[in-house]
């Protein structure tokens, strides 16, 4: 199946010195456009990050400080940058939760205006999940290599919920795999604690998740003294808290988006 494209699409990835969209910088990118005549570009750079890459996110990704310390900022690449990107939409593997909020607070840091509002953002990584089932009939064969009857059943259902978590706690016991800053952890035990952060998943307005949506569609806050109250309740009783927000270390996208509801508020 060929794309039908009507403007670029570039896959990106983005390597950092860290996973924290406000506080690390970008130290490699590339850049793979595919182009309407379906002719491909490529543009790879490193960058000069202005701090130290710590030791073990150097390990993971292979680039040291002394293999950056004559590359230019980002700052001083932004243009160019802006310039190979122009209009195109932008892909990626796990892209809308890193790669494109990183790129995007590194472009607000330069002073360059990154907008996302015209661009068709495609994760690699959620189509993955989407087509390879991971439903409860799906997990059921998998884990109990059984078909599930009476499925959409409530307590059909949750026995089988329960069968296919028991045998996830003896799969993977002491199974060990990597987390997002390249540790070696044991995420499966029998600690319901360590479960449940393991497997919590929000649904974001903002590109850190500092701003989500609630179950009912309210972007609501996920941090802090009014975590889980909306935010336009909270700026409306404390206006204060807006204009602490915007001196605070926050994002600069999550300050973009606290900005455009607030102006939703004000309208």
């Amino acid at each position: 199946m060929e794309l039908k494209l009507h403007k670029p699409i570039i896959f990106l990835d983005i390597e950092a010195t860290g996973l924290s969209v406000g506080s690390d910088r970008i130290v490699e990118i590339s850049l793979v456009k595919l182009k309407t005549d379906h002719q491909t570009e490529i543009k790879t750079m490193r960058f000069n990050p202005g701090i130290p890459i710590p030791e073990k996110v150097s390990k993971i990704h292979g680039i040291f400080d002394a293999d950056i310390i004559d590359a230019p900022s980002f700052k001083e690449a932004a243009p160019d940058l802006l310039r190979f990107i122009g209009n195109a939409d932008l892909a990626g593997y796990n892209s809308n939760k890193f790669d494109i909020p990183m790129l995007a607070e590194e472009f607000l840091r330069a002073e360059c205006d990154f907008d996302l509002s015209n661009r068709r953002l495609i994760d690699v990584q959620n189509i993955f999940h989407m087509m390879e089932p991971r439903n409860l009939v799906a997990a059921y064969k998998f884990y109990c290599q059984k078909q599930l009857e009476k499925a959409h059943s409530a307590e059909s259902d949750a026995l089988a919920t329960y069968e296919i978590f028991k045998e996830q706690l003896n799969k993977y016991e002491g199974v060990e795999i990597e987390d997002e800053e390249g540790r070696k952890i044991q995420p499966i035990t029998a600690d319901i604690a360590q479960l449940s952060a393991f497997s919590t998943k929000t649904k974001n307005v903002d590109l850190a998740g500092r701003i989500v949506y609630n179950e009912n569609g309210v972007e609501v806050f996920s941090f802090g003294k009014h975590k889980d109250k909306p935010v336009l309740e909270v700026f409306k009783k404390e206006p204060s808290y807006y204009n602490w927000m915007m001196q605070g270390d926050f994002p600069l996208y999550t300050k973009k988006v606290i900005t455009a509801l607030r102006l939703k508020l004000m309208a």
